[in-house]
């Protein structure tokens, strides 16, 4: 009996570790067919992220149309192995081996398409192995620290409405307008371009953002336009639903407006823990998240309602609606941003404003809709009392991973976000400009009326200044590869990663205070900065030293633990620790806190001097 359930485990196993590799070989040729235009950050970022809130529909095709013939074709292939394990009972040694050389080539195989796709092995050599990184420094050579810049807002100040379109391109439009259909499927969205600004100079045509490594995808889109930077995180590094921070020290545009006074709030379709935005939006900002989640706590839809993502667009805009005419009703000025989302790959969301205009072309349907309900949506905010106050800018998330919409666009045609600036305080120059999507987020300070120093915010330049951007000074060849190799300086600013500037960071937030306790010295150390998580400290003391009454030099060193120092707000870490010094000898008393984290041992993170 026991040798029966053995073999019955055994044989579980080794199916196990077929349908794992069959699978994986499946999982690698849908991943290239949907995502068309997938890169390698992406990939790192997405797999560091919650995947919380992902497509159920996505989630179900893939098991269906994917998993299950995986799991059939496993069964196959178990089956020939099974037939030759009976059949060759004296060459089962060679069963055996031919059976896991099957398995090996099948991730091989799975492996070279993937490492041919994205370049992986390349990226994890620059990774892991010592000395072979490139650590491009472009990005720290052509950095500027929007925290030390000066930025001056106009006596009044504007209000802000920042629309994200889901994989939104100008190249929907027809090549009369400057896009590459031979019929514009975005007639309205096209028009509002033209009637305000797009950077296209004196061109009577449509003009947009490319987007460059780290900024391919949704995630890494809204940040590289609300922060001038490329989204990169580090593989070795812990995973963003289980951290509290994501790039901590980087100043972006909610940063700068949430200093400056404005009510600031980001609404989306779905669940916005996904891809780490909710980390990113309350950290920098402070901003109310209005997700999917939260139409579903505040009664705005059903508990059990759920189409596509969460909530199609059609209800995003109804919402928005309500939320600019509260928000307006304050006196403080407002930042409202809006992500899309009907206009997802793959084909997009057919809501009940959906015409059928297209025939089959279910994706041109869904653009054509999205245009339509965005122009209402702006003419609406244009018939209110607060626009003659407020700044519209509309952009393209990224370019569409549709892997058929674009298929019949020239090579040779560089395809862009669509790009719309609408009521702004600033007038632009007659040149074209060639730009990112980092760009705009110096450029949408501008248009708010704001004056910036150097006109230059991270990577990005105002578009309204005739400073030349990165694009135009360096080209996308060179911007591509730089921006797409590995990057010490971003890695340890994204707060995922221990560095020396993190390090010093965390030094400069830090306090000391020393307190009566019954007697004794009492230390405490607090606004330990969130710049990395709890768990990834090592250990935490504090040396003392002092001259007692005789005269005597006294040392004592005491080892203590990080705790949360607000349940409720969980971005500061305290130490606490009773000595058993007299408090008497408090003006006496010098004392250092060290601190040992990965790498970094004994770390002096502050100390503190006789009679401080």
């Amino acid at each position: 009996m026991k040798k029966k359930i053995l073999f019955g485990i055994k044989f579980v196993l080794l199916f196990g570790f077929l349908y794992w590799h069959v699978l994986l070989l499946f999982a690698v040729n849908w991943l290239l067919k949907t995502w068309g235009l997938l890169t390698i950050d992406e990939v790192v970022f997405q797999l560091k992220a919650s995947f919380d809130g992902t497509n159920s529909d996505m989630v179900q095709e893939f098991w269906l149309h994917h998993g299950l013939p995986a799991f059939l074709l496993a069964v196959v292939f178990y089956g020939i192995f099974w037939y030759l394990y009976r059949k060759y009972k004296e060459k089962r040694f060679w069963v055996y081996l031919g059976f896991f050389v099957f398995g090996f080539s099948l991730f091989g195989f799975a492996y070279h398409k993937l490492d041919m796709s994205m370049g992986v092995t390349h990226y994890l050599v620059q990774e892991f192995v010592p000395g072979a990184a490139d650590d491009s420094t472009f990005i720290e050579d052509n950095y500027v620290d929007a925290g030390d810049v000066e930025i001056t807002f106009p006596q009044k100040k504007r209000n802000l409405i920042y629309i994200y379109l889901e994989s939104m391109e100008m190249t929907y439009a027809d090549e009369a307008s400057g896009g590459a259909f031979s019929e514009n499927i975005i007639p309205e969205l096209t028009e509002l371009s033209m009637e305000n600004e797009n950077f296209s100079g004196e061109n009577d045509s449509l003009n947009g953002a490319i987007s460059l490594p780290g900024s391919t995808w949704t995630t890494g889109a809204m940040f590289a336009q609300s922060s001038g930077m490329p989204l990169k995180v580090p593989v070795a590094s812990y995973q963003l639903d289980d951290a509290n921070t994501l790039y901590p020290s980087l100043t972006t545009l909610g940063d700068i407006l949430g200093e400056n006074g404005y009510n600031q709030e980001l609404m989306i379709g779905s669940d916005a823990s996904f891809g780490g935005r909710s980390i990113y939006y309350t950290l920098h900002g402070n901003q109310k998240i209005f997700d999917y989640n939260y139409a579903i706590e505040n009664g705005y839809i059903p508990a059990d309602y759920n189409v596509w993502w969460g909530y199609e667009d059609e209800k995003l805009f109804e919402f928005a609606k309500e939320e600019l005419l509260s928000m307006a009703e304050a006196d403080e000025p407002f930042a409202l941003s809006l992500l899309t989302v009907d206009t997802h790959f793959e084909d997009g969301y057919v809501c009940e404003l959906c015409g059928d205009t297209y025939g089959d072309n279910q994706y041109a349907n869904v653009m054509a809709c999205s245009s339509r309900q965005v122009a209402e949506f702006v003419r609406w905010i244009q018939a209110q009392d607060f626009y003659e106050d407020t700044t519209i800018v509309i952009n393209g998330d990224h370019p569409t991973m549709d892997t058929d919409f674009c298929t019949d666009v020239s090579g040779d045609y560089v395809r862009k976000t669509y790009s719309c600036v609408i009521n702004s305080a600033a007038e632009a120059t007659k040149e074209e400009r060639t730009f990112s999507t980092m760009d705009l987020f110096p450029t949408t300070l501008a248009a708010m009326g704001c004056a910036i120093e150097g006109d230059q915010l991270g990577l990005g330049v105002n578009l309204y200044s005739s400073k030349e951007t990165l694009l135009e000074q360096y080209g996308f060849s060179y911007m591509k590869q730089y921006l797409s190799d590995t990057s010490k300086f971003m890695y340890e600013m994204s707060g995922l990663s221990f560095g020396e500037d993190l390090i010093k960071q965390v030094q400069n937030t830090t306090e000391l205070k020393l307190k009566d306790d019954e007697g004794n010295l009492y230390f405490w150390v607090k606004y330990i900065h969130k710049y990395f998580n709890v768990d990834d400290v090592d250990s935490v003391r504090i040396e003392t030293e002092y001259v007692n009454d005789a005269g005597e030099t006294v040392t004592g060193e005491y080892e203590c633990e990080l705790y949360v120092e607000d349940e409720n707000n969980p971005n500061y870490y305290m130490v606490q620790v009773t000595t058993d010094i007299p408090y008497a000898y408090a003006d006496r008393v010098s004392a250092k806190v060290y601190f040992s984290a990965g790498e970094y041992k004994d770390y002096l993170l502050i100390e503190h001097t006789p009679g401080e």
